[in-house]
């Protein structure tokens, strides 16, 4: 399937946290977790969790004071060799979970005093610049953040071989996104922005971000067995894991995808290792001073500040009334997370190798917490943000895309929001009950919601993980269904109106009485809806397909999009024979209205393709 542009795994935590088991008895007992009674737990749960989720295996690491608490692989890292997952030499992709490592990265470079947080990034770049389509800039915080308001393209973020990676400041300056929403309104996950962050670490400390995270971070941890180098140097090989996808009852192992983006995803580690980094930011270890440590921590937005947002690069969630802050990362077909709660000094590393993995996080996650870290979350008692009226219609994620063909997954990528009679919202599947005004909190679960605007008037629903856009009515599905189904339905009489007609003068023995140019006129129409409906339903099987852009736009897509280029000129052509032809007798009432109505159907497939950036190969 065509990539949506969602962090999916952090959605589901987001979602699951505090909603699928609710604290039991035993749980709200629990005291702090030992080594004991954390192995019950995971070797009772994992396995189980892997053979109903098809996960070849899993590894774990949970630490609390100071000090690794529990660490053990389950299942196979390797399932051709048999390799057992193993928590000190098993190395496995975190992919954006990468994103802490840069981040921290940025704090040290704060704390040296090379970097400023506030100001605009372009002080740091030399080779090219972030546009200034706003009149605030961008800042090192705005990208901790995801607020910078950058568009998220998928395009061609992976690649095959090491020798088809440009270098980082080469990709960033030939693929700089839109800036589609002023800086520091709302949070939009961004891959891009994450890596301009390595970037700028980088520049400012003289070192490519590989080497600089190995220097500054791995090396004075002791994370002997990590790395953020692609492909994993040749002393680590043989501990890397490898990751699988489940299919009809078979294993089909993943190959290893080059990241275009580095400091947004490219470190492979062990969970022996991740303990480390774990230890270190709950107990301010080396890698950061206690007050740098402390910023980082704190939180630095929130859409409404009443719900969770994020601290300096860390996503922060509520769970069971604990704060918690945390990362996930989902790359081939590992799935992982990290997560640390600073206030009882526990972290919890999870990873897993294969796609069905995210379920097993999902459920792992919050188990977990109810087990080890019971509670409740409390009534909201900060006042209200930049509240707004409850709006019900059709909401996109915020991390999109405007300017690229990947615009289109707005119609496969929204969400009906409704408001009901009781004042309760209904929005994904799930209902949301008043708590406060502006804010609502899902039935059955934590998680909460609350609607903000914009300086321009747009409004948003930003729950504790993603935030949503609400769409304008020409962009929601149900209309858009409606343009493709006028132009299909017209395009039909069109292309059947022409062997039909030809076949009733053939029977009756009778010559064409219409003109040459209306003749030509009814051809081009037919000819033009023909490939107009050929374009409609050849990319409506790509979109909901397995089509991939991850390492580019595929031939087969490149090749459809002519269709629309030629429609859009068979289209021009047909409404200018009809024109000329238009005046001419003996043409009937009849035959003009019906012209007349296959063009507006053509028009309405037109405006579409404009719309969605489906004209000109608008790949970014």
């Amino acid at each position: 399937m065509w990539p949506a542009p969602l962090p999916r795994l952090l959605l589901i935590i987001a979602l699951s946290l505090g909603a699928l088991w609710p604290p039991s008895a035993a749980a709200a007992s629990a005291a702090v977790p030992d080594t004991r009674r954390l192995a019950d737990f995971f070797d009772a749960t994992m396995p189980a969790a892997l053979e109903a989720d098809h996960v070849p295996g899993a590894v774990v690491s949970v630490v609390g004071a100071g000090k690794t608490l529990f660490s053990k692989g389950y299942g196979l890292a390797d399932r051709e060799n048999g390799t057992p997952f193993d928590p000190a030499t098993s190395l496995v992709r975190i992919a954006s979970i990468t994103k802490l490592f840069t981040w921290t990265a940025v704090m040290q470079q704060v704390q040296r005093g090379r970097l400023d947080l506030n100001a605009d990034v372009n002080r740091y770049l030399t080779t090219f610049r972030i546009p200034a389509t706003y009149p605030r800039p961008i800042t090192p915080a705005h990208l901790m953040d995801h607020t910078a308001g950058f568009e998220d393209s998928a395009i061609g973020v992976g690649a095959r071989r090491k020798a088809d990676v440009p270098p980082l400041g080469t990709y960033l300056a030939e693929h700089v996104p839109a800036r589609i929403r002023p800086p520091g309104e709302v949070s939009a996950y961004s891959n891009y922005g994450a890596a301009l962050a390595g970037h700028i670490v980088s520049q400012v400390s003289g070192k490519p971000y590989d080497r600089y995270v190995q220097d500054h971070i791995l090396d004075p941890l002791g994370m002997r067995h990590s790395t953020a180098s692609e492909p994993v140097p040749a002393r680590l090989a043989a501990g890397q894991a490898r990751s699988y996808d489940h299919e009809d009852g078979t294993y089909r192992r993943k190959p290893f995808v080059f990241d275009n983006l580095p400091p947004d995803g490219s470190i492979s580690a062990t969970a022996d290792d991740m303990a480390r980094f774990m230890i270190a930011h709950l107990g301010n270890g080396p890698i950061l001073d206690e007050p740098t440590a402390r910023l980082m921590h704190r939180r630095s937005f929130a859409a409404d500040p009443r719900i969770d947002g994020y601290a300096h690069g860390f996503k922060e969630q509520t769970v069971n009334g604990h704060r918690v802050i945390m990362h996930d990362g989902s790359w081939e077909g590992f799935q992982s997370a990290l997560l640390l709660v600073p206030g009882a000094g526990v972290g919890l590393f999870v990873s897993t190798n294969g796609t069905g993995g995210i379920d097993t996080v999902s459920k792992l996650v919050p188990a977990f917490f109810d087990r080890f870290l019971p509670g409740d979350r409390a009534a909201p008692s900060a006042p209200p943000g930049r509240t707004a009226t409850p709006v019900a219609g059709f909401y996109k994620p915020a991390r999109t895309v405007e300017s690229t063909i990947e615009k289109v997954l707005t119609l496969t990528g929204s969400f009906r929001l409704r408001v009901t009679d009781d004042g309760r919202l209904a929005f994904k599947g799930m209902t949301w009950s008043p708590l406060a005004p502006g804010l609502y909190e899902q039935d059955g679960g934590s998680q909460r919601l609350a609607f903000v605007t914009n300086s321009a008037g747009v409004t948003y629903a930003a729950t504790d993980g993603p935030t949503y856009e609400l769409i304008p009515w020409w962009e929601t599905p149900p209309v858009n269904l409606v343009v493709v189904s006028v132009f299909a339905v017209t395009a039909l009489t069109a292309v059947l109106g022409l062997p039909s007609a030809a076949a009733l003068r053939r029977l009756r023995g009778r010559p064409a009485p219409a003109p040459r140019a209306w003749r030509a006129a009814r051809l081009l129409s037919g000819l033009a809806g023909a490939v107009g409906l050929a374009f409609v339903v050849m990319f409506a099987l790509m979109l909901t397909g397995d089509t991939s852009i991850l390492y580019g736009v595929p031939v087969s897509l490149r090749m459809l999009l002519l269709l629309p280029p030629l429609f859009l000129a068979l289209t021009v052509a047909a409404t200018a024979t009809t024109v000329i032809g238009w005046r001419h007798r003996p043409i009937g009432v009849l035959a003009r209205g019906h012209q007349v109505t296959v063009l507006a159907g053509m028009s309405a497939l037109v405006w579409f393709c404009l719309h969605w950036n489906l004209l000109g190969w608008r790949f970014g």
